[in-house]
């Protein structure tokens, strides 16, 4: 699944087969995060998630839309329509109860990952 890339070629994060790809849970709780401050359409979950990262994680509508449908069907998120920025009819997105909680789980669980990653990768050749 090429769902957001990053190439250190492409500062600018713009897809490329050599892309780094992330898991379908990472999406997911990427879309949480950028949900937990309330209620936003797909569109600006992108561009929040492309902002934050200074252009190096890419949200595709191919992969943003999908993840949104799922996280609803699973009762993480709901929606309703409304009205965007530029008055345009939009579906807007929020958390539920149950998708507060599971941010905050696979945020824990997230960050101890990264933590060991970032310890095996830092760590030093055993000395012989």
């Amino acid at each position: 699944m090429e769902a957001m890339g990053y190439s250190p070629s492409n500062q600018r994060g713009i897809m490329r087969d050599d892309s780094l790809h992330l898991l379908r849970g990472t999406v997911d709780l990427l879309i949480l995060k950028g949900l937990s401050w309330g209620p936003r359409h797909g569109y600006a979950v992108s561009e929040w998630l492309e902002s934050v990262t200074e252009g190096t994680l890419l949200l595709e509508e191919g992969t943003l839309y999908p993840a949104l449908h799922r996280l609803e069907n699973k009762g993480v998120i709901e929606s309703e329509w409304g009205l965007s920025s530029n008055n345009r009819r939009a579906k807007f997105y929020r958390l539920t109860d149950s998708g507060r909680r599971k941010l905050a789980g696979e945020t824990q669980a997230w960050t101890r990952y990264s933590e060991a990653i970032g310890k095996a990768l830092r760590a030093k050749a055993p000395v012989s």
